[in-house]
């Protein structure tokens, strides 16, 4: 059916988008609603309606949107094991144990800039930028309160370390998804992406060192406070060293390569036996807390506002947030919406530098529309891929810029699935009015940054590799296979 049925024209391929960004612009500014789930919904029943008119059944356009939810359930699995972890390793003293050690040890002046490496780090090891801002990146927005920083300087540096290493570990799926569906190689693809990301990292590292030794620093600290919350998790949680097996466990099974859902899980299992043998919590309790979140009233607002959180419930705003986009962008796939606009693009592009700006600007687009970052890395990957190598370019600029629009942006897009993850695990509180912690947004200089520099290369011409021979040789027999079986398909349709 998808085939058969011809690619709509530009104007329709845009008039399911516009509406849907249209009623979402009603949702989010005149409403001040900062729910974007009905909106989407809306915008999936307006591609079906279209869909149907053009000739598309139901059960097609049905079948397009759980296509691309099914390729979404892996990230779903993630959101669940991570909610289990936050709300368990706040029970078991292991976020309390980061939180008080980095009240301890880090100075506001070198904050900023150390948690955005810190996150890096461990997001590199992990291979997961959810994993890391919904633990590590949690307990930084705790250091951080007791600091008296503000919340959005704090979730920038958390998103900014914790995506680039989502960016550029082997062991992430977006990384992997990248070089898959342009055809190039995995560690060819790391090594590309090198050039745009560490000079965005050093930018951003610079940046966060100023802020915290201009805008924040010690003497606007106050210390009373620090002290208040330091004595409050002493008071209400046994601190013991032990408390760091669960995460050191999972970054070495991160670094065997383990795959991240078993790796995640097992830091959750391991977080269960120290709340019981460290914490003398009960079993029954353990299973509330990695269901319904973490419960404490300790008397202090910043205690009890930073650790009541966690659980498989906590992620059901994000889970269902992410359905839904999952299976508006499955519809506007499969009513070859997306293609048409891509194709668009394609097809108006004559240089090595516009090509690479429309493929980057494809993937953030996607971003934007269907909420979701597999098929902003997916979608322009395949369409894209021919055009690098008619120009002569290798399909290696094609996976950077896909990643950079694709990864790097999702966190910044709140109602993408990243963006939504970052404002639910950081508890930043946008669905409360809270608008201000958007700012993070602007201030996450990795993220945006890196993509930047990626056009400046096109621009200039450097770091953008020409396509070798092998991608070439490779390049034609593809074309010649596609004509050979358009040349099937046209003898089959007049013999029958």
């Amino acid at each position: 059916m998808n085939n058969k049925i011809p690619k709509p024209s530009l104007s329709m391929a845009l008039l399911p988008i516009v509406l849907t960004l249209a009623i979402l612009g009603v949702q989010l500014f005149y409403f001040g609603d900062f729910t974007p789930h009905i909106p989407l919904a809306a915008g999936l029943a307006i591609t079906a309606l279209i869909g149907w008119f053009r000739g598309y059944r139901w059960d097609d356009i049905e079948d397009g949107a759980l296509h691309v939810v099914r390729v979404g359930l892996p990230s779903i699995a993630i959101l669940m094991t991570v909610g289990m972890i936050i709300g368990i390793w706040i029970a078991s003293g292991t976020v309390p144990l980061l939180i008080y050690y980095g009240l301890k040890v880090l100075s506001p002046e070198i904050f900023l800039a150390a948690g955005m490496v810190l996150c890096a780090v461990v997001s590199v090891s992990l291979g997961t930028s959810w994993g890391t801002t919904g633990t590590v990146g949690l307990a930084l927005m705790g250091i951080g309160s007791g600091f008296d920083i503000p919340m959005y300087w704090t979730a920038g540096a958390v998103v900014s370390g914790a995506f680039f290493g989502d960016k550029i570990s082997p062991l992430s799926d977006t990384t992997n998804l990248a070089p898959a569906v342009t055809g190039v190689n995995l560690f060819d693809h790391i090594r590309n992406m090198l050039p745009t990301t560490v000079p965005a990292m050093l930018v951003a590292f610079g940046i966060y060192t100023v802020v915290g030794y201009t805008l924040i620093g010690s003497n606007d600290v106050d210390f009373t406070k620090i002290k208040t919350i330091t004595e409050g998790l002493e008071n209400n949680f046994n601190l013991s060293l032990m408390l760091l097996l669960p995460p050191i466990v999972v970054i070495g099974l991160a670094l065997k390569k383990m795959p991240a859902i078993p790796s995640l899980f097992t830091g959750a299992v391991l977080g269960a036996v120290m709340a019981v043998i460290i914490q003398g919590i009960s079993v029954h309790d353990i299973f509330n807390f990695m269901h319904s979140g973490y419960k404490i009233d300790t008397g202090i607002a910043e205690i009890d506002g930073l650790l009541n959180r966690g659980g498989i419930t906590s992620m059901t705003w994000v889970i269902t947030l992410v359905l839904i986009a999952l299976s508006f962008g499955g519809a506007l796939e499969r009513t070859r919406c997306l293609e048409t606009l891509i194709d668009a693009i394609v097809k108006r592009t004559r240089t090595f530098f516009g090509l690479q700006a429309a493929a980057t600007g494809s993937a953030v687009v996607t971003n934007l529309v269907a909420g979701d970052p597999y098929l902003s890395i997916a979608l322009p990957g395949r369409m894209f891929a021919p055009a690098y190598t008619k120009i002569g370019y290798s399909k290696l600029n094609l996976s950077r810029a896909v990643e950079e629009g694709g990864t790097l942006i999702s966190p910044l897009v709140p109602w993408n699935a990243g963006g939504a993850f970052v404002i639910t695990a950081l508890g930043l509180g946008i669905g409360d009015g809270n608008f201000e912690n958007l700012l993070y947004i602007p201030l996450a200089f990795a993220c945006w940054l890196s993509p930047i520099f990626g056009l400046i290369y096109a621009a200039t011409g450097r770091f953008s590799p020409k396509a070798s021979e092998q991608e070439l040789a490779q390049a034609k027999a593809e074309e010649q296979d596609a004509l050979d079986h358009a040349n099937i398909m046209k003898k089959e349709t007049v013999t029958s």
